[in-house]
């Protein structure tokens, strides 16, 4: 009350702080050193220094100048928030479509927030995914950290991965592979395309569907792969056996190539 109900000892406090009642003595030996800082120190030529006795958050408390104090404090303790590590599993069908989940995030202190993410299309296995300022928040103002997803995808039982392509082993019956016929190769986008498979297709034959892979991060798509598996019948019935008995005689007794 004595500093606030006064004027002039309100001005002095905003201008001195906790020396406002010197302010007098203050003033007088500014003047008589001719110097602009405040007495009590050593000061170079045309300043002096002011003593200053306590913690220097001190020195902005109080009266006029009290907004100082939280800036400062403020400032000095400001902290980004830390970086979060997070482990997502999806299927291959997901990392093809593109997917959300729903994360619980953990800050050291307990459960935090439950927030939503997405999954792009076209993910990999082991691909890292930085969400930034969806970390634990910062102090005093610090701006949040990031949280990182590391990405599983999980084994497709028909489908293996290379890269943006796609692999996928194809049935053919034996008949099929000799005489030329088609089979249905099974795609990601929910549909199966048609192969046209020709004549004296061997076993292990690769053939490329284009477009039909894994989905790119420039807006294209992989290739599908499709390796022939020869499929014979697990019974063979009587007349499918006279069959392949006439196929094999036929074969050994073909004259051999020149050369052979």
């Amino acid at each position: 009350n004595e500093v606030l109900g006064d004027t002039k000892n309100r001005v002095a406090y905003d201008k001195y702080g906790e020396q406002w009642q010197h302010a007098d003595k203050i003033e007088e030996s500014r003047r008589r050193q001719g110097a602009g800082g405040f007495p009590g120190g050593g000061g170079g030529h045309g300043s002096q220094s002011f003593q200053f006795e306590g913690d220097l958050s001190d020195l902005f408390s109080g009266g006029g100048n009290g907004r100082f104090d939280s800036l400062f404090r403020r400032a000095a303790g400001r902290q980004r928030g830390q970086d979060l590590e997070h482990s997502v599993s999806v299927t291959l069908n997901e990392a093809y479509h593109g997917a959300t989940r729903t994360v619980q995030l953990s800050t050291g202190g307990g459960p935090g927030a439950r927030i939503e993410v997405n999954i792009p299309v076209g993910v990999a296995d082991g691909q890292r995914i930085r969400l930034s300022g969806k970390g634990a928040p910062g102090m005093n103002g610090g701006s949040p950290g990031d949280l990182f997803l590391s990405i599983r995808v999980q084994p497709h039982p028909s489908y293996k991965r290379d890269g943006n392509n796609l692999r996928i082993v194809v049935d053919v019956p034996v008949a099929d592979a000799a005489l030329g016929g088609e089979v249905h190769v099974p795609t990601l986008k929910g549909k199966a395309l048609a192969l046209n498979v020709p004549a004296g297709t061997q076993a292990g034959r690769t053939f490329r569907l284009a477009g039909q892979g894994m989905p790119t991060s420039t807006g294209g798509f992989g290739d599908l792969l499709a390796e022939v598996r020869l499929v014979l019948p697990e019974e063979l019935t009587d007349e499918q056996r006279a069959l392949f008995e006439q196929l094999r005689a036929s074969s050994i007794s073909q004259p051999a190539a020149a050369g052979d």
